[in-house]
């Protein structure tokens, strides 16, 4: 089985919002997964349909990608903050938040039910206290894992 069905076959069993049924299953099965903390799976799933789909949204779907990858980042170097590679990754957690934001900003505020402005706040408050600590602090920690809303 690809990569492809195999995404497909995991998004058909989350579970789906009736008011969102006209949204790909694939880009509301970004934030299912997102706000479980399967941040890694948030990115393959929204990924999936970025790579098949260079229309309109390519650089919003592209952003939303870069965003769940910071968080990837961020739980890895929590989980073991001093193995040798986990340990450093709070440098390329900004610089994806970076990427995300640049890519995001076009669609302010609002965007497929998301709120852009919000997720880019989000962001730069995880930018900002990382930088502020000379890359010394993660920000996230599991009990306190933001969740994302589509309207």
């Amino acid at each position: 089985m690809k990569k492809s069905e195999r995404l497909r076959a995991f998004v058909e069993q989350l579970p789906k919002t009736p008011e969102l049924a006209n949204l790909d299953p694939r880009y509301t099965g970004y934030f299912t997964c997102f706000n479980e903390g399967q941040y890694y799976e948030a990115h393959d799933v929204l990924e999936d349909l970025w790579l098949g789909e260079p229309g309109a949204d390519y650089a919003f779907f592209k952003g939303l990608i870069q965003f769940a990858g910071a968080f990837v980042h961020l739980q890895k170097q929590a989980t073991r903050p001093e193995h040798p590679k986990h340990g450093r990754r709070l440098r390329p957690a900004v610089r994806l938040f970076e990427l995300a934001t640049a890519n995001l900003q076009p669609f302010r505020p609002n965007h497929l039910h998301l709120d852009v402005d919000q997720l880019i706040a989000l962001a730069d408050r995880h930018v900002a206290a990382i930088v502020t600590s000379d890359y010394t602090r993660n920000p996230w920690h599991p009990d306190d894992a933001p969740k994302l809303t589509l309207a």
